[in-house]
């Protein structure tokens, strides 16, 4: 078995004692050369917490707390080039990135484990069904997710065209922290008349977003912007959680999770009126609550 290297200790550790004495953060090597940093706190069933873009897995801070508290084992990780975790050149394809989500779940010996997957992330966790046959896994939560299919084709009219993408490329190779500042205040639906987070705190978001390598923020927007998932989310077997905001302008609603919810078979899809992309804060604690019921069901 892989060894984990934990963070500021020079000591390597067998991943089974980490298994049994959880509650630390550390480093997972998943190739070589490419470790993934993770926090893992809590006892109980496992909940893998998988972050969005650009973001880290900081902007599951109050999550993590509230689920933890409830009795909840609690996986939360940067995705490569994100974070702490490695920055490699190349491996931002969905493939490669579920490939990684499957090396936390060996190394640490989970089983009975929900997938969370928010925005981009909603990608990790189809993929891992239909790439991996969903082991260890009994329920998934969608949040915000970018599922089934963003671009527009064909047999997908309304879905963005291809010349959106092309201009976030610009926009982040022209200047990405502009891009961000401005992407973040649509991200959480700041304008003139709501402000529904501080400054403070959207420059913190905006931090995070920032220390994202420029080569994963562009690949990454590429595997989600292109990445169709349609013919997998039949692959979705175990109960699954949607929930999505009615008011997101940066993932519309009627492109991604009302397809979602018609096609996986075994779903509760709860829509939050009026709400923004970015409700892991805005709607935090009627999410907190949403989440542990169906955790708890």
């Amino acid at each position: 078995m892989e060894n984990i290297l934990i963070q500021n200790d020079t000591t390597l550790r067998d991943s089974h004692f980490d298994v049994q004495h959880p509650n630390s953060d550390k480093f997972i090597e998943t190739e070589q050369n490419v470790k993934l940093y993770v926090k893992d706190y809590g006892q109980g069933k496992p909940v893998i917490l998988i972050h969005g873009w650009p973001l880290s897995n900081e902007m599951w801070e109050y999550q993590i707390d509230f689920l933890v508290q409830n009795n909840y084992r609690v996986i939360a990780y940067d995705r490569r080039g994100f974070g702490k975790s490695s920055q490699p050149w190349n491996g931002y394809d969905y493939d490669t990135l579920t490939d990684d989500l499957k090396q936390i779940i060996d190394q640490l010996e989970l089983e009975n484990v929900t997938l969370v997957g928010f925005s981009m992330g909603g990608g990790e966790v189809v993929r891992y069904f239909s790439r991996h046959g969903g082991k260890g896994v009994t329920k998934a939560v969608l949040l915000s997710s970018v599922i089934p299919f963003l671009l527009q084709t064909e047999d997908n009219p309304y879905g963005h065209p291809k010349e959106k993408s092309e201009g976030t490329a610009e926009a982040i190779k022209d200047d990405r922290i502009a891009f961000i500042d401005n992407f973040g205040k649509t991200f959480f639906g700041v304008n003139i008349i709501n402000k529904p987070l501080s400054n403070p705190l959207l420059e913190y978001y905006r931090a995070l977003c920032s220390a994202g390598s420029p080569r994963a923020t562009l690949k990454c927007a590429e595997s989600f912007s292109n990445t169709d998932f349609r013919d997998e989310l039949q692959t979705i077997k175990v109960p699954t959680l949607i929930i999505h905001g009615d008011d997101d302008k940066i993932v519309p609603i009627e492109l991604t999770s009302e397809k979602a919810a018609k096609a996986i078979t075994n779903n509760t899809y709860i829509v939050y009126e009026g709400a923004p992309h970015g409700l892991f804060y805005t709607e935090k604690e009627k999410l907190n609550q949403d989440l542990l019921h169906f955790l708890n069901s």
